[in-house]
């Protein structure tokens, strides 16, 4: 890549997204990757196979998500006394007429947004591993999935669960479910799945995918 280009072709421009660098594409070939020489930003970043293996982690995703909200996570004993917990029951936890917009809040920063993203992903890539022309919208469905990335808060959850679960580990007896080791495979399976993708390789595929 150079810096500070001087055609006014668009499509061979590329900004960096931290500090708005503006440089000329040099695409490097797969396994390498294009950094921002002022901020060193990653700004390409292309991988052999990647939309199949992208697509293989977000129907993980979805699976887990499903799994992480039915099963146990965990299980709270003390006193003789005993209570599973489920994601589920955090989210309904918040029952009162004044709390439903809590309760929606939760609701959809650990599950529903990661489900609607690995969704939207599954939408756009799909097509363009099988060599075929984009579902209509794929563009703003891709463009959504990134604005919603900022939102998908699973690991924040997870964070979050890490500090109560030292407090209350004191008090009582915890066993974690299924639920909470499918989690936290989630939270592993986002990350990996959000260094895995080259945005600008999959604009670029959406561009150049067959008319026909």
């Amino acid at each position: 890549m150079t810096s500070s280009p001087r055609q006014t072709d668009l499509s061979a421009l590329i900004a960096c997204p931290q500090c708005d660098a503006l440089y000329t594409v040099a695409p490097p070939e797969p396994g390498q990757r294009a950094t921002c020489a002022r901020c060193h930003t990653v700004l390409i970043a292309p991988r052999r196979k990647a939309g199949l293996n992208i697509i293989a982690l977000a129907l993980t995703m979805l699976i887990l998500s499903v799994g992480a909200a039915v099963f146990p996570f965990l299980r709270i004993s003390v006193a003789g006394l005993s209570n599973n917990a489920s994601i589920l029951d955090a989210m309904l936890a918040f029952s009162g007429p004044q709390l439903i917009l809590l309760s929606l809040a939760t609701a959809a920063l650990i599950l529903f947004i990661p489900i609607a993203r690995a969704m939207l992903i599954v939408y756009v890539l799909g097509p363009i591993v099988a060599d075929r022309r984009p579902f209509p919208g794929a563009a703003r469905a891709f463009r959504l999935a990134e604005a919603l990335k900022p939102w998908s808060m699973a690991e924040i959850f997870a964070l979050g669960c890490a500090v109560s679960l030292i407090k209350v580990g004191d008090l009582a007896n915890i066993t974690f479910g299924p639920a909470f080791w499918m989690f936290a495979i989630l939270v592993v399976v986002v990350v990996v799945q959000d260094n895995f993708m080259c945005r600008w390789s999959v604009w670029k595929s959406l561009e150049t995918t067959p008319t026909s």
